[in-house]
């Protein structure tokens, strides 16, 4: 570590003179200091008289100090040494000074105060100016963009500071070296600048030594990075030597920081993949040391780096979430939703307390952690009443805070899970509204999202229909593609019949047939949920026990309206059924719609929006739609339950039949 020397803007005061004492002997190398205590003590030691010990500093901003024997009497607040302190006292003495100095840099709120604290300093150890310049570094760096203002860099002390670090780079300790190297790139320092050429060379000869330990390796690899990128040669050494150190030598925090270094460099991840399994499996023993930012952190790492097999870190890193979302700040909260729905993790209490959270704080949450919190519930198919409600008094009260896409992911989450909140009211007139007034700042996939997520909640867009037909904006929809996609299209033609079954009053432009399909359920884009094939098994067999043959029901019949009914069956004027072959004397036609949980939001009876509206279409189509849920089917335990079953549900007006 390095003396450094700084212009005293003080007096001497007595604190100070023993710090110095202290620093000047603590920061000589080993040999050096029982040199020094043995010619300068030995006297003492010998005759047993008390003499005295001065050590005169010299203030000049870029020269070292130099401890010097004199001759002058001990006065009130010099130290002196008697024959009961010994080397041990005085080491501890220096490292109880340098962390309660440490502490005192920690309460600075500006580089003013950090610079004048450094002015009353006698001697500045290499620990201490490493800190002042990390600390220089939190009160100033206020983006990722923003450098020093000119009045710390014109500053001689900060200068002195500089100085030293640039020239004796090799008497800093491994922590004081890569502390002040990140500080100062943080700091957006000159990367060709001579005081930084200094550091970097000398982290790389330790670097290459194998001299250093897991926490510097990690500081260095970070640093590195923001100044040379993910390219740097120096990288690879760096996680080399890290991979070979044992994993109970890593803080938390040296886990995360290991986890940002990865993430830098995603290309790479099959090279490094051995390694992170080894740390994705040492992570969970220490997730409960993290605090909400390393949480949040190590998730996004995991997100980055498409780890899918760590999923018992990321059940366990979501466990402790639920602890943290009051403290987590609106970004952190944002990047802990995203891992969620990348990694398809929910849990009933993190919910819970998001419902919690949401709701308490809804009106003071930014736009885009609104729009991520209805996402979230919507991937998942969570039908949260008191997110939903939130989110909508939010949105009517600062729509104008919402951009066109957090207002499509805001109502798509209400259209896929079927539901309408207590001020649905209030909540369309102001969306009607923004899109009169800004109906151009939408993109045109954005707007058929969200029209079309509209009339799943039966709230139809009568007023803009005759806009999204028109070729104009079909054009834009298709853009530079020669075919407009089958999604687009699907949600085209389910409009279109809205407006037709939903909207007999609206008389304006039709879709073309070019823009229409033939079928909602395809295999990447469905608008319709396949049938759950377990369940078909069951009602099948049960059916063929009521009919009397498999020849009266018919499976997965594609009607003219694109709608895919999973079974039906033909009842001529008298009620009998008909055989499926049979076309003529068609009376009524009877939709099963087995439906199994993926048609129901999660952990509820409450069909989503894309099955309710199906229902709607089919009933005003002229069927007679029967509903057949999963979980009224899982409470009967025989057989003949199931018949009997079936039979009340298709001819509850003669009960008393039986086949």
């Amino acid at each position: 570590m390095a003396l450094i020397t700084l212009r005293r803007n003080l007096c001497h005061l007595s604190d100070f003179w023993t710090h110095g004492v202290l620093a000047a002997l603590k920061l000589q190398p080993v040999n050096r200091v029982h040199k020094i205590v043995k010619e300068r003590l030995c006297p003492w030691f010998c005759s047993g008289q008390s003499k005295s010990f001065r050590v005169r500093f010299c203030h000049s901003c870029c020269k070292k100090f130099h401890p010097e024997n004199g001759n002058d009497r001990h006065t009130v607040g010099e130290p002196v040494f008697t024959q009961v302190h010994g080397w041990d006292r005085l080491e501890q003495n220096v490292k109880n000074n340098e962390q309660m100095l440490s502490r005192r840099l920690s309460y600075f709120t500006s580089s003013e105060e950090v610079l004048n604290f450094l002015s009353t300093m006698e001697t500045l150890s290499g620990t201490l100016a490493a800190g002042a310049l990390q600390r220089i570094c939190e009160v100033e760096r206020k983006d990722d963009h923003q450098g020093l203002p000119r009045e710390v860099l014109e500053n001689s002390i900060f200068q002195a500071l500089c100085f030293q670090l640039e020239q004796e780079p090799s008497q800093l300790s491994n922590t004081s070296l890569v502390t002040a190297l990140q500080a100062l790139i943080l700091l957006h320092v000159d990367p060709q600048s001579n005081l930084l050429l200094n550091l970097v060379a000398e982290c790389q000869n330790r670097l290459k030594r194998g001299g250093l330990e897991v926490h510097s390796l990690c500081i260095l690899g970070e640093s590195l990075l923001r100044l040379q990128g993910p390219g740097c040669v120096t990288l690879k050494l760096i996680i080399y030597q890290l991979q070979g150190e044992k994993m109970e030598t890593f803080t938390p925090e040296n886990i995360v920081t290991v986890y940002r270094i990865l993430q830098a460099c995603p290309e790479k991840v099959d090279q490094h993949q051995t390694f992170l399994n080894k740390i994705n499996s040492f992570s969970p023993s220490i997730v409960s040391n993290l605090s909400p930012n390393m949480i949040s952190q190590m998730l996004t790492a995991l997100v980055v780096l498409d780890q899918t097999q760590a999923l018992p870190l990321v059940i366990k890193l979501g466990k402790y979430v639920v602890r943290h979302i009051p403290h987590f700040t609106h970004e952190e909260l944002q990047r802990v939703l995203d891992a969620f729905i990348y990694f398809g993790h929910s849990d009933r209490f993190f919910t819970k307390a998001l419902e919690q959270h949401v709701a308490a704080f809804y009106l003071t949450l930014d736009p885009e952690v609104v729009s991520k919190v209805t996402e979230y519930c919507s991937r998942k198919q969570i039908l949260s009443q008191p997110i939903l409600n939130a989110v909508a008094e939010t949105f009517v009260c600062q729509s104008e805070k919402f951009s066109p896409s957090q207002i499509s992911e805001l109502i798509e989450s209400f259209g896929k899970l079927n539901y309408l909140p207590p001020n649905a009211s209030a909540l369309f007139r102001k969306l009607e509204n923004m899109l009169f007034t800004h109906f151009n700042h939408f993109p045109p996939k954005t707007l058929l999202k969200l029209l079309h997520s509209c009339s799943l909640i039966e709230h139809h867009p009568v007023n803009f229909m005759a806009k999204i037909f028109s070729p104009f904006f079909l054009q834009r929809l298709q853009g530079r593609e020669p075919h407009l996609d089958k999604l687009r299209r699907a949600q085209l033609t389910q409009l279109f019949l809205t407006s037709v079954l939903e909207c007999p009053f609206y008389k304006g432009p039709k879709l073309l047939p070019k823009y229409r399909v033939r079928s909602f359920l395809t295999p990447c884009c469905s608008l319709e949920t396949p049938v759950d094939f377990q369940l078909y098994k069951s009602v099948k067999i049960g059916l063929i026990d009521l009919l009397g043959a498999r020849l009266y029901f018919a499976s997965k019949v594609l009607t003219p309206f694109c709608y895919t009914i999973d079974v039906e069956i033909k009842l001529d004027e008298e009620g009998f059924v008909l055989p499926v072959t049979v076309d003529e004397d068609v009376h009524k036609r009877v939709a099963l719609c087995i439906d199994g949980p993926k048609r129901f939001c999660a952990d509820s009876k409450h069909l989503l929006g894309k099955e309710a509206i199906k229902q709607r279409h089919l009933q005003l189509l002229g069927y007679q739609v029967v509903q057949i849920p999963y979980h009224e089917i899982e409470m009967l335990k025989s057989r003949l339950e199931l018949v009997e079953y079936l039979q009340r549900k298709l001819f509850s007006q003669n009960t008393d039949v039986h086949w």
